[in-house]
């Protein structure tokens, strides 16, 4: 059986034949891309939500890029890696696993769950009561003891007068979850509740009251409102359904198919062999599901190989930063004067010229860490800082001072001086004054530079006349 198993397994992603119904849109780096996948593709980044949405024709050339960039991947064998497949399969499993479990699958575990509630209710069946509870701390002196007794016996009294249960539960009872109710509690089955109270509750008939019972939590009086034994099963099922989906019973099923399968083949097959078994059934036969699972694996590709050739190596190559500022400086520009440099605080007013003296030579982005080992290297936190380029209405110190606006600036407690230091710019002047912009723009020029690449080292092609069949679901 095993090897019958393994001779019919077959991968996801091999390129097969298309099936006349769904034939080849495009083929691009020499892999076919059906009528179904492009459409597919394009409906969802085309839905309702999307904001700058495409025309087919425009999709085309972003598909193909994308397409591009996961051969590169594939080329570049991502696919091999062992966090690419660890982290691929942790996804491709948690949609297989659940999948692979049928309606009939669940509706056999409920009969099973219901089945064995009902042998753990029993003969007893299940109970309603209602209760008055005064509470008795277990360590309570006699003298609280007493008085708790007093008390029980006057309002028990008074039931056996003719008082209304539920009005003297609201009234009386330290139950708050139950007194707001008349002190009725949920239908309940033994060995839910405390041994003292389950004795006493389980003989009384309905409409029958307790004496006074005591239990770990203190004194009660029960009220017995209604018996029942468990319902039967179509009353129940749909609770029992939705039960198990919220406490995910469902994968625990689809976990205990895989285990069997492995088992059946006496070796011959891992979890990974029969969970790669199982995605390929269920993709032959779900055409979502097939799309969901290339999706996620396409896209795991181009994430790895997007992050280390255009945004990891963009974020952390600083010469490359540098440069792209200096070429083209003129595109970074501020509405309005900024002020790079530190709006300071400090208790001695030495340390106003300490600080200026400390990172008057430094570069910008070390001035944190000189302040932080000159001034505040021990326990004693002598100065207080805000470093950054503060444009109008960032700092009210920057503004009183720097940008001299009539602001009102808020003395730090404990550092009744205050100061600036650094300069005035009217554009940047360096790209780490503006690293955010030029990272992003330099990625942009890192993408733009690989998909020219991609363009000349792949080829693409694509018929029109399937192209026309691509219905949108807009």
């Amino acid at each position: 059986m095993a090897a019958l198993l393994l001779a019919a397994h077959s991968s996801l992603f091999a390129a097969s034949a298309p099936q006349q119904d769904d034939p080849v849109v495009m083929t691009v780096a020499g892999k076919p891309v059906t009528l179904s996948e492009f459409e597919y593709s394009y409906n969802k980044n085309n839905s309702e939500g999307v904001i700058d949405k495409k025309s087919v024709l425009e999709y085309v050339d972003l598909f193909v890029n994308y397409k591009m960039k996961v051969a590169a991947a594939l080329d570049a064998k991502y696919d091999t890696l062992t966090s690419f497949k660890q982290e691929f399969a942790q996804y491709r499993d948690q949609q297989v696993l659940p999948a692979i479990v049928t309606d009939a699958d669940m509706l056999k575990e409920a009969h099973n769950i219901y089945d064995n509630t009902v042998q753990q209710i029993g003969p007893d069946g299940l109970i309603q009561t209602a209760h008055i509870l005064l509470r008795l701390d277990q360590k309570a002196s006699q003298e609280e003891q007493d008085a708790a007794k007093v008390r029980i016996d006057s309002i028990y009294k008074a039931l056996k007068d003719g008082a209304d249960f539920a009005e003297l539960a609201k009234k009386v009872s330290q139950d708050p979850g139950s007194a707001r109710n008349g002190g009725l509690l949920p239908f309940v089955q033994r060995g839910q509740l405390v041994k003292e109270f389950e004795d006493a509750a389980f003989p009384l008939k309905e409409g029958e009251m307790s004496g006074i019972v005591q239990s770990p939590y203190g004194y009660h009086i029960i009220l017995m409102k209604a018996r029942k034994q468990m319902e039967p099963f179509e009353f129940h099922r749909e609770n029992i359904l939705k039960f198990m989906e919220q406490r995910g019973i469902r994968d625990r099923l689809g976990q205990a198919k895989v285990d069997t399968l492995v088992s059946q083949s006496g070796g011959q097959l891992t979890q990974a062999d029969v969970m790669n078994q199982q995605a390929d059934i269920l993709s032959a036969k779900d055409s979502d599901m097939k799309n969901l699972i290339r999706e996620y694996y396409e896209g795991l590709l181009l994430y790895e190989i997007s992050n280390k050739l255009v945004w990891d190596k963009a974020a952390k190559d600083e010469a490359g930063q540098a440069r792209y500022f200096k070429e083209h400086k003129k595109k970074y520009t501020w509405n309005g004067l900024r002020f790079k440099g530190i709006a300071y605080h400090v208790k001695d007013l030495a340390d106003v010229k300490g600080v200026q003296k400390c990172v008057k030579k430094l570069k910008f982005d070390q001035w944190n860490e000189a302040l932080r080992q000159t001034f505040n290297g021990d326990s004693v936190i002598r100065i207080r800082v805000e470093k950054g380029i503060f444009k109008l209405g960032d700092n009210a110190l920057v503004d009183s001072a720097i940008f001299k606006k009539d602001t009102v600036v808020t003395k730090l407690k404990d550092y009744p001086i205050d100061a600036v230091y650094g300069k005035v710019l009217k554009k940047p002047e360096d790209y780490t004054d503006v690293r955010g912009l030029v990272v992003a723009d330099y990625q942009d020029q890192l993408e733009r530079e690989w998909v020219a690449e991609l363009r000349r080292r792949y080829t693409f092609s694509v018929d029109e006349n399937v192209l026309r069949q691509v219905k949108s679901e807009k």
